[in-house]
């Protein structure tokens, strides 16, 4: 009786978790949108002077970096910014179009620890009125009802083994 209500409780708790998906989704990609379209402006702005001044970008950047070290710092930043930029246009490019369903299958692509953390921060949850809350909430039930019960399976067979006597054989 105890096994069934902790089991249950467990399927709800993943329904409740997993219902949540679809919209934090939607509210990480939403973020993520918006620190593309930051950084491409920077990057933007950057390629502009570049151009302005003759050069490319990474020869700028290379020029920039040898005029002293809060410039060879500003270039550095400018850098790993390019890096970022591409990595989550990357990202936001594998997500864009896709429903929850796929996004759950493209979950890799919903990993940027910043946006990730500021999606947490502001997301509110709330009770699912979507079909596809209702599929997350179920197979989350599902997973969190049939892990507690196989976890209790298996640690009732364990007790039951360690219980028997063992048989020696007389010699």
């Amino acid at each position: 009786m105890i096994l069934r209500a902790l089991a249950v409780g467990a399927g709800m708790m993943g329904a409740i978790g997993a219902s949540q998906f679809p919209e934090f989704s939607q509210q990480y990609m939403q973020r993520l949108g918006g620190a593309v379209d930051e950084l491409d402006r920077q990057i933007t702005r950057y390629a502009a002077d570049a151009a302005e001044a003759g050069m490319t970008l990474p020869d700028y950047l290379d020029r920039l970096a040898k005029e002293g070290p809060l410039a060879r710092t500003q270039a550095q930043n400018l850098i790993s910014d390019m890096a970022r930029y591409e990595q989550l246009a990357a990202d936001l490019g594998a997500l864009q179009g896709a429903g929850p369903f796929m996004r759950a299958k493209l979950a890799t692509h919903l990993g940027d620890a910043q946006i990730w953390a500021r999606a947490r921060e502001t997301y509110k949850p709330a009770v699912p009125a979507t079909f596809e809350g209702a599929t997350f909430a179920g197979t989350g039930f599902v997973a969190g009802w049939l892990g507690l019960t196989l976890i209790f399976g298996f640690l009732r067979r364990l007790a039951l083994t360690l219980r028997r006597p063992s048989r020696r054989r007389r010699v």
